[in-house]
């Protein structure tokens, strides 16, 4: 896994990264094109060049979105689909595949793996990254930099703010990031195994108990605009994001 340097032309260019992209392709010449196009686009890109590696850099932290090329050295892109979608923690993971391949029986198979979307080459660079936005806001909206609202609540990750109507909410960096999960899927219920995973990270281990103390040190900061009780602790499975009725 080679991780991408992220000084020159792109840092300059595009300030703001709106979601990670781990692209698994073993031909240099197509993966350089995906990934300058995708970093101009504002997407921090990882390169892994065969399943193996790939699974080696998703035991870290999970990126927001996987392009995977059908044909690979050793395991195959689609028994790598296949195996994410088997685990419990890759399950949710998003999956682009990109592949040579036509037929539409090969389509078919490559969707019976659980991927999102199938592109085939060769593709424009605007044609994948439009497809890449269509699955990250279906699947991890969380991913895109843009705003999110729950009535007067309001989360812009450009700007790291956090609004309630036009009164600043302030609160911790772990705190923002719990937010802006819970508010890309609202109304749906989350474990605190989940919530550690998708917040923290797979790389760092603490205690399901430690959610419980951000998610209060959450509702802190939203307790004097009176929008605690958006946060709600569902007994015996987690927490949700309660829309307003």
């Amino acid at each position: 896994m080679l991780p991408r340097n992220r000084s020159g032309p792109r840092s300059r260019r595009n300030e703001r990264v709106t979601a990670t992209v781990l692209v698994v392709e073993d031909e240099p010449a197509i993966l350089e094109l995906i990934e300058v196009n995708l970093a101009d686009a504002g997407y921090e890109v990882t390169r892994a060049a065969s399943a193996e590696s790939a699974l080696e850099a998703l035991s870290g932290t999970l990126p927001d979105l996987v392009l995977l090329d059908w044909m690979l050295p050793g395991m195959s892109g689609l028994a790598l689909a296949r195996q994410l979608r088997s685990a419990a923690r890759t399950k949710e993971l998003p999956i682009i595949m990109v592949t040579a391949r036509t037929d539409e029986a090969d389509k078919v198979a490559g969707l019976e793996a659980w991927v999102d979307d199938y592109v085939t080459k060769p593709f424009s660079p605007r044609e994948l990254k439009a497809r890449i936005k269509s699955v990250l806001r279906r699947r991890a909206p969380e991913a895109l930099a843009e705003p999110l609202s729950a009535g007067e609540l309001h989360l812009d990750p450009a700007t790291h703010r956090v609004t309630a109507g036009d009164a600043p909410v302030a609160m911790g960096p772990t705190e923002f990031r719990l937010l802006r999960y819970l508010l890309a899927r609202p109304e749906r219920v989350h474990s605190r195994a989940q919530l550690l995973d998708q917040v923290w990270g797979n790389a760092v281990y603490i205690e399901e108990r430690t959610v419980d103390v951000h998610i209060r040190r959450l509702r802190l900061a939203l307790a004097p605009f009176g929008l605690d009780d958006l946060v709600e602790t569902v007994r015996g499975s987690g927490y949700r994001l309660a829309l307003p009725r």
